[in-house]
């Protein structure tokens, strides 16, 4: 009886185990048929194909690459034996070719392999060897590997195995997942089940907050390093959210599917994140670009849809704001969203209306100010977190720029005006001030920053205070002792229009030239107006600019034909050796001439731009904007004054005379609570804030909590 029950037992055991085993493969097979059917669904060219067959040698080399040069500075050309070899793989296993079933197509797939693995080309740059090469040898195996020579197919696993959770390259932030899923790519291949669902755990893990290391910040910025500078639409794009929105499309629908929790807390990186630092959600930011900047892009267009539908496969979260994205980049619909958001952990600020995209870049003492110049892009990136201002009303306003870009004009910044930029080596550098930050309720903001520029030592405190239809500069107290001019700039662009000014009471359209103009009250160009609150001196330049794109980077094989542009240029000369210069203007985007010339100031007042205060008041919107650097007071209406008892920063929004919001931060991250004395009587009191009020002074004292930990430095609102 007893083996009986025995022998049941292990029967039932076995049955189970078969049926796991089979919904195992099953679920296998599924994942690796959804790779390889993305791998074929684009087009293969009959003509690319021929001349790919052409230029093949008989040893299996093709021409056109430089065997011999290894050097990080060369890119790797190699890549594209190994991606041609792909490319011929799959017309052989397209119907659609007329190289299905080639033999030809074939041998010469085989000839290329063999090539590259008796010479296993590694290259100084550990991407070429742990990722470059390895998906491309990785996807010619999913495609045609089971019709290949089997030995050779064994000689490339080793080239292919070098993307390992051993990997130099496999740390923390997007790269891990990259490789983990060259690896999982690689075991569906062999049919290694076991270790495949390791690796398909260890990407699914990746997908977390690490605030204070590389990966998702709590504010939704991405770190690739551990300089903490922003590459959330670099790094934290492609390698990190497109590679585990690839994932989270392969495995859904079996045993292997990502948790409800990973795949809401991408969809969130995505629309907090990543598309937040995005023009509408659909034009890559080149604010955010860090050394790829000085790489030429070839066209300008939309975002692919194909992250998004990915990841509507598996979840219905925020499934409205998704498709919203896919509509605007299919051109379905306008941009409708508007919004202010502060990246705390990255020190960037975005702000969006329907009619315009704009951001602040800087840095502080808790995170660098520029990605170092690796293999040999972005060496003229010296200045592109010094407060760097981009305007974007379509989105290609500064496309392909580049070549032609007066680095030391950069739009937003004040620079000291050196004969030429430092090295590549003095690029990336630890800042010098920690009072760098901005306040926002979501919809408007104000950002400030104690600027002392590492590489000249020049000062200036700027702050920029974001409205609906327009947003106001200020900067004063700038500083600088080398005998040599400082500017601001205001913008430097692709010029798209003629421009006109407004001098002297005249309004003028100017010809094309560099010119020192004086009282001048506006300007304008392609449909943005720039206004000054009292008519002043400004130069202004609006001609044809010249360069070469091997000028902006050391790698090789940059083209060294000179380039033309029509740039159009404004910006302040402070003068030589400045102490005690100032600036401001109001930017007005999305404007007619018309409107522009009969606004006057915009509704605009400037209270306050001193160095100890910079604040503006918008008498329409009833919004306050305040960038206290220390503790002060500031009449904010006739006979009514706003105190701040520490630095810090405010913005209040009124109903009349009444307080009806106030939004607090503390850029300077040292305050746990924030005193503000504000006009009026007020007895409001809740979570995280008090209030005390004094009837003989007719004042109120408000007392509100900071955000502390991961959150410092983000704002706090409190209703009244």
């Amino acid at each position: 009886m007893k083996r009986s029950i025995k022998a049941l037992l292990m029967a039932l055991f076995g049955s189970v185990f078969t049926i796991f085993c089979h919904a195992q493969n099953k679920d296998l097979e599924t994942i690796k048929g959804r790779i390889v059917t993305e791998l074929m669904s684009s087009n293969v060219s009959d003509k690319a194909i021929e001349a790919i067959m052409a230029k093949m040698n008989e040893d299996g080399s093709f021409q056109g690459i430089n065997y011999t040069d290894l050097s990080r500075t060369a890119s790797f050309p190699h890549r594209g034996h190994t991606r041609d070899l792909v490319y011929l793989a799959k017309a052989y296993k397209s119907k659609t070719s007329t190289f299905y079933q080639n033999k030809k197509v074939k041998d010469l797939i085989t000839k290329g392999l063999d090539f590259w693995v008796k010479h296993d080309f590694v290259g100084d740059n550990w991407h070429d060897n742990q990722i470059t090469t390895p998906t491309n040898l990785g996807n010619l195996m999913l495609v045609i590997g089971d019709e290949l020579p089997k030995d050779l197919v064994e000689k490339a696993q080793p080239m292919i195995g070098r993307a390992n959770m051993s990997a130099s390259g496999a740390r923390q932030s997007g790269d891990r997942i990259v490789i983990a899923g060259i690896l999982a790519k690689n075991l569906l291949f062999r049919g290694d089940a076991k270790e495949f669902d390791n690796i398909i755990k260890i990407i699914e893990g990746e997908m977390k907050f690490a605030t204070g290391e590389p990966g998702i910040q709590h504010d939704y910025s991405f770190h690739h390093r551990l300089d903490r500078v922003n590459n959330t639409t670099s790094y934290g794009h492609d390698k990190y959210a497109n590679a585990y929105g690839e994932w989270l499309y392969y495995v859904a629908g079996t045993r292997y599917a990502f948790s409800k929790e990973k795949t809401n807390q991408l969809v969130d990186y995505y629309l907090d994140g990543i598309y937040k630092q995005m023009v509408y959600g659909v034009y890559e930011d080149i604010s955010v670009k860090n050394r790829s900047i000085s790489q030429k892009v070839a066209d300008f267009q939309p975002q692919s849809t194909l992250e998004i539908e990915r990841v509507l496969v598996s979840t219905y979260y925020r499934k409205k704001e998704m498709e919203e994205i896919i509509r605007l980049r299919k051109g379905e619909a306008k941009p409708s969203q508007s919004f202010a958001k502060f990246f705390w952990q990255t020190e960037h600020f975005v702000f969006q209306r329907p009619g315009f995209y704009t951001t602040v870049r800087m840095f502080s003492t808790r995170n660098r100010n520029m990605e170092e110049p690796y293999n040999g892009p972005g060496k003229t990136t010296h200045h592109r977190a010094d407060g760097t201002n981009y305007l974007m009303l379509k989105g290609d306003e500064y496309h392909n720029i580049w070549a032609v870009y007066d680095w030391q004009k950069i739009s937003g910044t004040t620079i000291m005006q050196k004969p030429k930029l430092y090295g590549p080596e003095d690029i990336q550098k630890e800042g010098l001030t920690g009072f760098v930050g901005a306040v926002t309720d979501g919809l408007y903001g104000a950002v400030a920053f104690d600027f002392k520029s590492p590489h000249d030592l020049t000062e200036a405190k700027k702050s920029w205070f974001f409205f609906d239809e327009e947003y106001v500069c200020l900067g004063t107290d700038i500083k600088s002792k080398p005998d040599l001019p400082v500017a601001t700039t205001i913008n430097q662009v692709l010029m798209r229009s003629d421009v006109t000014v407004m001098q002297d009471g005249t309004k003028k359209t100017l010809p094309q030239g560099n010119r020192v103009a004086e009282r001048v009250k506006w300007v304008y160009h392609d449909k943005v107006g720039y206004i000054f609150p009292e008519p002043t001196t400004i130069n202004l330049s609006n001609q044809p600019e010249t360069g070469r794109w091997s000028d902006i980077t050391d790698q090789k094989n940059i083209s060294k034909e000179e380039v033309k542009e029509d740039v159009f240029t404004l910006w302040f000369n402070h003068g030589n050796k400045p102490n005690g210069a100032s600036y401001q203007y109001i930017i007005v985007p999305n404007v007619s001439e018309q409107q522009l010339a009969g606004s006057a100031n915009r509704s605009i007042e400037i209270l306050s731009n001193t160095s100890d205060l910079q604040a503006v008041k918008h008498t329409n919107l009833g919004i306050i904007q305040l960038a206290f650097y220390k503790n002060g007071e500031v009449e904010i209406a006739k006979g009514a004054k706003l105190r701040m008892d520490s630095q810090g920063m405010a913005m209040l929004k009124l109903n009349g005379n009444r307080l009806k919001e106030l939004t607090l931060a503390d850029p300077s991250r040292k305050l746990s609570r924030i005193s503000v004395t504000v006009p009026g009587i007020y007895t409001a009191k809740g979570e995280g804030y008090f209030s005390v009020p004094d009837s003989k002074q007719n004042t109120t004292l408000l007392v509100v909590d900071l955000p502390q930990g991961v959150y410092a430095g983000k704002s706090v609102g409190v209703k009244l």
